[in-house]
């Protein structure tokens, strides 16, 4: 289809696949996308899988570097690209990990994630797009908050990743939301700020009575018949007011940014503002590419 490709980013998570195809100058071509994940696939489906979505932007005459992200590097990825400990500038700038592959056209290498051994933690993929926040921002020192199925709190200084807390809230909320009595009670789209906001303060206050008010909502619903929107909106609000009470180090009194999506990051950013911090919010696709691109120009200087 083209002969502009200089090379290939990938971010490639448990169930879906980006790649972002760059010219010779690290412009995006094609963004090109695929469901299928990390967690679906076996070893040997992995190669095929990333050719199927590329291949049309592969010259045949060159090798097209891919640099990729995420859980591709995990035990059950392409091939296992180890932790490095905080702490650490983020691992793009390191030595990154060859994968085996078998097309001629195509060299991989691998992201290395981070590890914090107390209390034991992880992240792989984040790291990139922190990566990508303070190639934009070099003079950061502050917490990076990266909502998501598995929100990480990373507190940042000297250009290090210093130590981060994950906490499973997106995953919970998908839990509740899909599989709980609450589904009975919860709208599948949509936001009642009012609902949130009081839910959030209800939370902070009381975080201890987190398993109760949930039940109150599904109460609430069997005796008064409320909006099944402001009943997510109270359940988001219930969870991310658990999560802000527990990573209260990590943003009492400190300079935030939010790296995310539009809509969740917009809750988050809510939930701060409501406790006087007036964090700074920038997307996650956005600083996943720009941690790429660092993680290429790392490579280059490498191989000299």
């Amino acid at each position: 289809m083209t002969n502009n490709t200089r090379w290939i980013g990938v971010d490639w998570g448990t169930s879906n696949m980006r790649a972002y195809v760059m010219d010779g100058r690290d412009q995006v071509i094609a963004t090109l996308r695929s469901d299928r994940g990390i967690g679906q696939l076996a070893k040997d489906e992995i190669e095929p899988a990333l050719l199927a979505l590329v291949s049309d932007y592969l010259p045949a005459d060159l090798v097209t570097p891919v640099i990729a992200c995420g859980m591709v590097g995990s035990r059950q990825g392409w091939t296992e690209a180890e932790y490095e400990s905080v702490p650490c500038e983020p691992p793009v700038q390191s030595e990154t990990v060859t994968a085996p592959c078998r097309d001629a056209r195509i060299s991989v290498r691998i992201i290395r994630g981070v590890k914090q051994e107390k209390p034991a933690d992880i992240m792989r993929g984040e790291e990139t797009q922190i990566a990508g926040y303070l190639s934009v921002n070099p003079k950061f020192d502050g917490v990076l908050c990266l909502p998501g199925t598995h929100t990480k709190w990373v507190r940042i200084s000297a250009g290090e990743i210093v130590s981060f807390q994950t906490f499973m809230t997106g995953e919970l909320f998908a839990l509740l939301a899909g599989q709980s009595v609450l589904r009975h009670s919860m709208a599948t789209e949509g936001w009642d700020e009012e609902a949130f906001t009081a839910a959030l303060s209800d939370t902070l206050s009381k975080p201890e009575s987190v398993a109760a008010r949930l039940f109150n909502v599904r109460a609430d619903n069997m005796l008064s018949n409320p909006s099944p929107i402001a009943a997510r909106a109270r359940v988001s609000g219930l969870l991310i007011g658990m999560e802000l009470a527990a990573a209260r180090p990590y943003w009492l009194g400190q300079e935030v940014a939010i790296i995310g999506s539009r809509g969740l990051s917009q809750a988050y950013r809510s939930a701060l503002a409501n406790q006087g911090v007036d964090p700074q919010v920038t997307d996650a696709d956005a600083m996943t590419l720009a941690g790429l691109k660092s993680a290429f120009m790392a490579s280059k200087e490498t191989a000299k």
